[in-house]
């Protein structure tokens, strides 16, 4: 028998309950959410005995091809019609069936395209609409519905914390109306959604920004308070730990900037209070016990009692680059005899004169180091002697003699092998001394320069008037980098003339400021290395300045040489010791310090 439309039948017609038998009924919750489409109506399909066997073909084909509801050619409209018209249609059952959970299929893989695809949720909407027309009571649906449910309160729980974020109500766990807690609650709702994630690193990322903001103002207590928060967004945080130490970096600079800020204050005339504000900052901001702090602190109560330095201070220059420049010692004012009394030394130290130093002077704590003179290299286009012209003066240990050797520079040693960054620079002439203070100058604003004669002799003696630095007779123990009669070569060698049972346990140059110190602060003012000196050769001090300047006559090309080194007969030890060497001359045994106007 024929039928007008197969779709006008109901459930309360027998075949109309058996249909509604074959699938169960489960109730749906009254708290689901709001569908963001219309309700989906089920397009009109007429079924007639003639027709059913084709319709069912069409149908079978239809869910084949993926086409389940757009059109009354589509799967879903024709199982269903085919059912209404034939509740007990075995096959059209199972197709309808089958249908649906395609149909299931779609809407969770709508779903699972939700972090990806923000228009996949209006998909999944849509099926569910489709599924609520056609088979709402069965249990897949509901499930999926379900859902669909707790997606679209994750996404509301995403949209509420992102309204919260916007208007920087970050929060932490358990706050209501925070962002935080509803992204929290949409994680709760949908594990892994992506859009909670991203949330909630935006809350971390806005708690970072807010310490760096109070950090920006130097309120590093309100940042680390800002970062202790942010650590518990989602732990463990290495993005949080990230910045804690760029942050702490940052106070670090800071506060060190505000410290050279107020020495340089401390060197123009009524700098003072200008550096008591930076010191007032930094005591802010500083920790406890922050040794920049209390550099400036004791730099600033000097300058108010004593000038700004106090004798034997000890301090560096703040260079271009975040670096600082050598340990300076500060060398007191004061008087002593320079050169040699007729009864002692030679021609050349005679005749000794008087020396006055009005003001002290700050002198480098120990010769300049090969890390240290790396720096000026790298950081100039300068060209070193040595390298410049393809050789130096390095020890030879198989003859025991200082020779010519190629491709020796102040990147060697003594021997010519690769020197280490602490060790004293030498195969340098006296130009690569001036131009590396030069440089230093230029880096720092300060004046750097090599030590005039009679400051070395002053500083080398450190208030001791005997015939050697330490007096006189033989050194004490670990006085220094002398010839001592217990020194022994890398081969076996001994010196010849030396001190004797004196041994220092090294046979050539040793690190800086191995030996002790002299009574001043200052390392190897005798032994290790000799060194430059900016003073122009003069056969004796007859003319020489009676102050304590450097006597240079322009053009000179012999330069004087202070100090004896590692190789130096224990004569040449003496205070008053004074050689005179080519400007240009690069050797195993001359190195040199430097001085800085204070």
């Amino acid at each position: 028998m024929a039928l007008a439309a197969a779709c006008s039948r109901d459930a309360s017609s027998p075949k109309g309950d058996a249909a509604a038998a074959h699938t169960p009924i489960v109730t749906i919750s009254a708290d689901q959410a709001v569908s963001p489409v219309p309700p989906w109506r089920v397009p009109a399909v007429q079924v007639t005995d003639e027709n059913v066997a084709e319709l069912k073909e069409k149908a079978a084909q239809a869910l084949a091809r993926g086409r389940l509801f757009g059109t009354a050619d589509d799967a879903i409209p024709l199982y269903y019609a085919l059912r209404r018209f034939d509740p007990e249609d075995a096959a059209a059952n199972a197709g309808f069936d089958r249908s649906l959970k395609r149909l299931v299929a779609n809407g969770d893989d709508a779903l699972k395209q939700l972090d990806r695809d923000p228009l996949s949720l209006r998909r999944a909407h849509e099926i569910a609409a489709v599924a609520r027309a056609v088979a709402p009571g069965n249990v897949d649906i509901v499930d999926f519905l379900a859902r669909l449910d707790r997606a679209d309160e994750a996404q509301e729980a995403n949209r509420l914390g992102e309204e919260a974020l916007n208007a920087g109500r970050l929060g932490v766990a358990g706050e209501p109306d925070q962002a935080l807690t509803h992204f929290r609650e949409a994680l709760e709702l949908r594990p892994g959604d992506m859009r909670a994630n991203q949330g909630i690193a935006a809350v971390e990322s806005a708690l970072i920004r807010r310490a760096e903001q109070a950090s920006d103002r130097d309120d590093y207590v309100g940042a680390a308070r800002e970062l202790d928060i942010a650590a518990k967004v989602r732990p463990p945080a290495p993005s949080v730990e990230d910045a804690r130490a760029r942050l702490a970096m940052q106070r670090i600079v800071r506060i060190n900037a505000l410290r050279d800020a107020g020495l340089s204050a401390l060197t123009r005339q009524g700098g003072i209070d200008e550096a008591r504000r930076h010191l007032a900052v930094m005591l802010r901001i500083a920790p406890a016990g922050d040794p920049a702090t209390r550099e400036l602190r004791e730099r600033i109560d000097l300058a108010t009692h004593y000038g700004l330095f106090r004798p034997g201070q000890v301090f560096t220059d703040a260079m271009q680059g975040a670096v600082r420049g050598p340990q300076m010692v500060v060398v007191p004012h004061g008087a002593f005899r320079m050169g040699s009394e007729e009864n002692e030394g030679q021609e050349s130290e005679r005749p000794a004169r008087n020396i006055r130093f009005d003001r002290g002077f700050a002198m480098s704590r120990t010769e300049i180091t090969v890390g240290e003179f790396r720096r000026f290299m790298q950081a100039t286009k300068h060209r070193a002697r040595a390298s410049r012209r393809g050789y130096s003066t390095a020890y030879d240990e198989r003859s025991g003699n200082l020779v010519r050797r190629g491709n020796v520079d102040w990147q060697s040693d003594y021997t010519g092998r690769p020197a280490s960054d602490d060790m004293p620079v030498i195969h340098v002439s006296a130009k690569d001394a001036m131009a590396y203070a030069e440089w230093l100058s230029a880096q720092t604003g300060q004046r750097y320069r090599l030590p005039s004669e009679a400051e070395f002799e002053y500083a080398l003696r450190a208030g001791n008037r005997g015939r050697f630095p330490w007096g006189d007779g033989p050194p004490p123990p670990r006085a220094g980098n002398f010839t001592g009669a217990l020194d022994v070569s890398p081969s076996g060698r001994r010196w010849r003339n030396a001190f004797p049972g004196y041994g220092d346990g090294n046979w050539g140059p040793a690190p800086v400021a191995t030996y002790r110190a002299n009574a001043w602060g200052l390392h190897d003012m005798a032994g290790n290395v000799s060194e430059w000196v900016a003073d122009c050769w003069h056969d004796t001090f007859r003319r020489a300045p009676r102050g304590g300047e450097a006597w240079i006559n322009p053009g000179c090309r012999s330069r004087v040489v202070r100090g004896a080194s590692w190789a130096s007969a224990p004569e040449e030890l003496r205070s008053a010791w004074r050689q005179g060497s080519d400007a240009n001359n690069t050797t195993a045994r001359i190195g040199f310090r430097v001085v800085r106007d204070i």
